[in-house]
Formats: C-alpha cells, sequence, structure tokens
C-alpha cells in the first residue's frame, strides 16, 4: 500500500475530517464570538465529497479517520456521513462535545465506530456554563455514561487554563478510579481569536506536580505515534494522560493530517498553508498529487510559525484559523 511520507520520513496514515465549524456550544477559546457566523453549506463537503476524499486517503494508506467539528452531530446528513464512511477498511472514530451522543449512539454503534473523545472541561455546572455559554452539563456527563455502559471506549478532553480550572485536576483523575475513562489534560494553544496568553498554559510539567501531590501514579506505554503521554494511579481502573502541544512538541513522529470542512487540506493543526481539496474534487482536478505535495512540504514542527518557548511565543503573528474552523 502507498504511504505518504514527508520530507523528514515521517508516515502519515491519520486523517482528522471536520464535518462542520458549527457548534451548539459556544467556548470561548475555540469560537471567537457568540455570533460567529458559520460556513454555509454550499461550502462545505457534502456527503459524497467527504465519502470520495476520504476513499483517496484510505488508497493512500490512512488507517484512522476521525470526525471532528465544530460539533459534527449538528449536521443533518451526519447520519448519511457515518454510514458513507463505515463502508471505508479504517478504524473510524469521533471528537464530539457529548451534547447529542444520546440520539445518535445506536447509529455509532451500527456505523463500527469503538471509540469516542468527550470534550468536557470541567466537573461544575456552574463553571461548565461560563466555558460553553450553555447549560447543558448534565447531558453531557449522563452521555458519558451512557456511552460507557454501551461499551464504548471514552476519552475526556480536557483544556486545561491557569485560573479557570487547574485546579480540578485532580478531581477528573479521581475520575478514573472506578470508571475505564481516560483524562486528557490538554495544554491550551494559540489560535486566531482564543485570547491566547502564555500565562494561561498549564504545562505538562505544572500538571504532573499538581497530580503528584494528590497520586501515586506511572507511566503507561505510549502506542507509535501518540501524542498523550498516559499514567495510571495504582489500583485505579481508568487512566490519565497529557498532551503537551506547547512545552514538550510531539511533532517528530506526527502521522496526522486534517481536513476542514471547506475541504481544505491542512497538513498541521498549526500550519497557515492550505490545499484546497475541494474545489480540485468539484473541478474534475486529480486530487493525489495534491495531497502528496502538501504532506511533503509539512514544516519540521509547530507549522513552522512557533516553538516550544512560550515566554516568546507571539499569538498575533500565527496566522491560521480559528479552532472551530479548522476542527478539533
Amino acid at each position: 500500500m502507498q504511504q505518504l511520507t514527508d520530507q523528514y520520513n515521517r508516515s502519515h496514515d491519520y486523517l482528522r475530517i471536520s464535518l462542520t465549524d458549527n457548534c451548539n456550544l459556544r467556548c470561548f477559546y475555540c469560537m471567537p464570538d457568540e455570533n460567529y457566523l458559520f460556513s454555509p453549506s454550499y461550502k462545505l463537503m457534502q456527503t459524497q465529497e467527504i465519502r470520495q476524499l476520504a476513499g483517496i486517503f484510505v488508497e493512500l494508506g490512512v488507517k484512522k479517520i476521525r470526525l471532528t467539528g465544530g460539533e459534527p452531530l449538528v449536521r443533518k446528513d451526519a447520519p448519511a456521513i457515518l454510514e458513507a464512511l463505515s463502508e471505508l477498511p479504517v478504524e473510524l472514530t469521533l471528537t464530539t462535545n457529548g451534547t447529542l451522543v444520546h440520539r445518535f449512539i445506536n447509529l455509532m454503534k451500527d456505523a463500527g465506530i469503538g471509540s469516542v473523545n468527550i470534550s468536557l472541561d470541567t466537573l461544575s455546572p456552574d463553571k461548565f456554563l461560563f466555558i460553553t455559554r450553555r447549560d447543558e452539563f448534565r447531558k453531557v456527563k449522563n452521555n458519558i455514561d451512557l456511552l460507557l455502559n454501551r461499551g464504548f471506549g471514552v476519552k475526556i478532553n480536557v483544556v486545561v487554563m491557569k485560573g479557570l480550572n487547574d485546579a480540578e485536576i485532580p478531581d477528573f483523575i479521581a475520575w478514573t478510579k472506578d470508571l475505564p475513562v481516560q483524562i486528557r489534560f490538554i495544554e491550551f494553544m494559540p489560535f486566531t481569536g482564543n485570547r491566547w496568553s502564555s500565562n494561561k498554559v498549564v504545562t505538562w510539567q505544572e500538571i504532573m506536580h499538581t497530580a503528584g501531590q494528590s497520586y501515586a501514579f506511572m507511566p503507561l506505554t505510549s502506542m507509535p505515534n501518540e501524542t498523550a503521554k498516559t499514567y495510571r494511579v495504582n489500583g485505579y481502573i481508568g487512566s490519565f494522560a497529557v498532551i503537551s502541544t506547547m512545552s514538550a512538541p510531539f511533532c517528530s513522529s506526527c502521522n496526522r493530517m486534517r481536513l476542514t470542512a471547506d475541504g481544505k487540506m491542512k497538513n498541521c493543526l498549526f500550519s497557515k498553508e492550505e490545499t484546497d481539496l475541494l474545489a480540485a474534487l468539484r473541478a474534475g482536478e486529480p486530487i493525489v498529487p495534491l495531497i502528496e505535495r502538501s504532506v511533503w512540504n509539512k514544516q519540521k514542527e509547530l507549522g513552522g510559525q512557533f516553538s516550544a518557548d512560550l515566554a516568546h511565543v507571539s499569538a498575533g503573528s500565527i496566522q491560521n484559523r480559528s479552532m472551530i474552523a479548522i476542527g478539533g
């Protein structure tokens, strides 16, 4: 099978497809404005176009596809998309805010989705309302329980920010005592309009220090190309992990590519360059050379836009989309 390889000899077999930049929550670090203008439907990849492009990536060696948004399940044709992609010989996964899972859980099972990532930054209903500007905490929590009861693998994505939710790190880890969840603490990353500053970042080292004050834990073996450094508290069923994008990037083993909801390929979360695969598809132009060129031109780390030296990262100089327009 053909492999997509860049000039640093990294093979790429993992594709993240954003289905929409729309969302039913309004997390400030992801969406720049309550009155954000979402892309009109005609600019988005349609069901068959998603299936066509995904099929091309699979022919080029992709083994895993993750559906993201915005909130992927707000798309009216989400069921048709899931059904279409379930025909491909790949591991199909989903990242969601959890608010709509109860409506789609049977469909997710039928599509062969075995693992779901839920974005949840607090265990406090009041703080959830503050962060998301929507009163949906109980629904998300109930849907996490529903997923676990139905046998899904569940990972909880927690974007950690100083003074907002960093004090909840021990509470999140406590959740892993009796449940087979993985809590993934994610360092706060800079995107257009998300009011990032280095003094809001809680680094991997700081997260581990906080965890170590309450728990004894051990590191777990990481899978190849894994972005998360994973740990388990002694005697606990679940685990916790840290995604250290800012303080200790994992770019040297990156195998990821992204397709935005409007059909632009990004070879890195932080890349300013995009390749318009949807326009090429609609024009009947060859897609494979565009994908190969994009992967080959991937920068060595962090999109070539900044380094892991947090004190010298200038969010204003980074050329990129907002997080919701890229896809989580």
